[in-house]
């Protein structure tokens, strides 16, 4: 069985960090790219982060110079690095894998809170 395990999401102050990981597991030769989306309450999934196989990286707008995503291709492993925390980056997290199908993880919580 193929899937996404993420791990690292909780609750945290503004201006603090969190770092999240997802692994994938079973049947997968190979990956093209892995990435973070999110989904705030009332609002659409919007990307996040991505890479790509090669190392090409891309980062939504709000998230630039503050989120680090990082891969590692032989472990099938990618991690979001989350500086400087804001309240709006409150939202479930979820990762993405594109092998030729399309795979999600099961999500995690991220909620910026005093």
């Amino acid at each position: 069985q193929v899937q996404l395990v993420e791990s690292g999401g909780g609750l945290v102050q503004p201006g603090g960090s969190l770092r999240l990981s997802c692994a994938a597991s079973g049947n997968i030769n190979s990956i093209y790219a892995m990435g973070w989306y999110r989904q705030a309450p009332g609002k659409q999934r919007e990307l996040v982060a991505a890479i790509t196989s090669g190392g090409s990286i891309t980062y939504a707008d709000s998230v630039k110079g503050r989120f680090t995503i990082s891969g590692d291709n032989a472990k099938k492993q990618v991690y979001l690095q989350m500086d400087s925390l804001k309240p709006e980056d409150t939202a479930v997290y979820y990762c993405n894998a594109n092998f030729g199908s399309n795979l999600w993880g099961q999500g995690t919580q991220v909620t910026v809170s005093s």
